[in-house]
């Protein structure tokens, strides 16, 4: 009886299936690059859109802090008790907005431009919105707490970020107040149209404006 030897595997079924393997590890791991990628710019974006509720939150209520006839000087002249946490919404809805003092006509044009990076470089004791967190009641702020357009209804933000707003009353040149305001003595008597910046930020991270044109019969009406 003659046995019949077995033949010598030369290993090309392994080599393929190893080569197999090899390409859908390769695209195994391309896939969860993706799917990592991809979840990345679904948060980021998630992210930026309760970043931009926040500030838009807080610019409406620097908006809202102009309503009304009540406290028509205390909206045409900066004034540090204004910008203190304790100026908060009252019930009557007698408000008063914080307008910031910023004299020099290039500080302004650089505040209007980007008002996180010129307070966060300024001199201020408290110019970021961390620290009008933890500041006290009565301390002077650049960025005012939002609360809202309910009194007591504080910090009602729709997000996890703290919303902070402040505003800017816009000076006009001569030959503009003159224009706008054309009546002699108007704007010594607060008569007039009056333009101002409002400025709404979540987290010190993104930034809003806007700019509104009040008109106003007086400090005597």
């Amino acid at each position: 009886m003659t046995l019949k030897q077995p033949s010598q595997e030369r290993g090309a079924a392994l080599l393929v299936a190893l080569i197999m393997l090899l390409i859908l590890t390769v695209l195994a791991v391309s896939s969860m690059r993706g799917v990592v990628l991809e979840s990345r710019i679904t948060g980021n974006r998630a992210e930026s859109l309760r970043l931009q509720a926040a500030a838009d939150a807080a610019l409406r209520e620097g908006e809202f802090r102009f309503y009304g006839p009540a406290y028509l000087r205390d909206k045409l002249e900066p004034s540090d008790s204004n910008c203190q946490k304790s100026n908060t919404l009252q019930t009557n809805g007698a408000n008063r907005p914080c307008l910031l003092a910023i004299a020099d006509e290039a500080d302004r044009r650089s505040f209007m431009l980007d008002p996180l990076a010129f307070l966060a470089s300024s001199s201020a004791e408290n110019k970021t919105g961390h620290d009008t967190a933890a500041a006290g009641d009565t301390d002077v702020v650049t960025w005012m707490p939002y609360r809202g357009r309910e009194a007591g209804n504080n910090n009602a933000t729709s997000a996890d970020f703290g919303a902070y707003w402040n505003t800017l009353l816009i000076s006009v040149g001569e030959d503009d107040a003159t224009a706008l305001n054309a009546e002699y003595g108007a704007v010594m008597e607060g008569r007039g149209t009056y333009f101002y910046q409002i400025n709404g930020q979540a987290d010190d991270r993104l930034g809003l404006q806007s700019t509104s044109a009040n008109v106003y019969v007086g400090l005597n009406n």
